[in-house]
């Protein structure tokens, strides 16, 4: 077992840890949310992903999942329903309020099967 070293703070030794260095990667949206999710409702995954170093890891994968499923959502859902530039260039309304709807039904899709599974 490695030596441990202790810090005297009032009456009590707590042992000096360290988180180990990490590169920084981008959270984002998604992310936020993931981590907001485990520490609500997944507090052990949450205490377990901290303790290992993995938690910036795992939403900073999270959000990348979840917005590249978004992307791929939105235009399958726009080629389907005929939201083209073409309707952009006739309607600008209407193609706003489509892409607006498009964008919340493929949001509600990732939240409920990437950030809050």
């Amino acid at each position: 077992m490695s030596n441990l070293t202790y810090s005297r703070i009032d009456d009590y030794n707590l042992p000096d840890f360290c988180l180990p260095e990490q590169e920084t990667r981008f959270v984002g949206k998604y992310g936020l949310l993931r981590k907001t999710y485990l520490k609500t409702h997944r507090r052990i995954l949450y205490v377990n992903l901290l303790t290992a170093g993995a938690l910036h890891d795992h939403l900073a994968e999270i959000d990348e999942q979840a917005t590249d499923r978004l992307e791929l959502i939105m235009q399958q859902m726009a080629a389907a329903q005929n939201v083209t530039e073409g309707l952009k260039a006739r309607d600008q309304m209407a193609w706003v309020g489509a892409t607006n709807n498009i964008k919340a039904c493929a949001e509600e899709i990732i939240l409920k099967e990437i950030v809050y599974a």
